[in-house]
């Protein structure tokens, strides 16, 4: 397999991948490539390197950058805007981590603690729905906490984390 074949391949399997932890595939199309470029691209750039249109293209940067993991770089010289992503492949897990218990956890954790705070009114069924419900928010809470415990650390959290869980 040549270098292209490579990128391809990689590039593509990662917009799959993208796809199961929620977010599109040429979001994650776009991430991948800018992951392995060495070299800040331009929307044109991705639009030719992806066949995907300016409006995706854009719209897709867009999220990227209020994920916190593509920024624009500023090319002297140049007047088209350039776009990279972090390198840094355990401060990108890092950054997602957060981003996700933001986007998805926390919204859950205030639905589940607000119906597992409803009035009793003494049947089974209210009793059944807050115990329930105070034990998945309880669970959730407690994952949540974890996964923050973990990408609170800075350099080599996954390592340092693994290492503090086993000792």
């Amino acid at each position: 397999m040549n270098y292209q074949e490579a990128k391809i391949k990689f590039v593509s399997t990662w917009g799959s991948l993208g796809t199961l932890w929620g977010i599109n595939k040429a979001m994650a199309q776009i991430q991948a490539l800018l992951f392995i470029s060495t070299k800040p691209l331009s929307m044109d750039d991705i639009m030719a390197e992806l066949q995907i249109s300016r409006g995706n293209t854009s719209m897709n940067l867009r999220q990227l950058m209020d994920w916190g993991i593509v920024s624009k770089e500023i090319i002297p010289g140049e007047r088209k805007e350039y776009f990279t992503t972090e390198k840094d492949v355990q401060e990108l897990a890092r950054v997602i981590a957060k981003e996700r218990s933001r986007r998805e956890i926390q919204p859950v954790i205030k639905i589940l603690k607000e119906v597992s705070s409803i009035e009793n009114d003494g049947s089974a069924e209210t009793k059944e729905l807050i115990k329930q419900t105070k034990a998945l928010h309880d669970l959730t809470e407690t994952a949540d906490d974890m996964i923050n415990k973990l990408v609170n650390q800075k350099q080599n959290w996954i390592t340092k984390s693994l290492i503090k869980l086993i000792k």
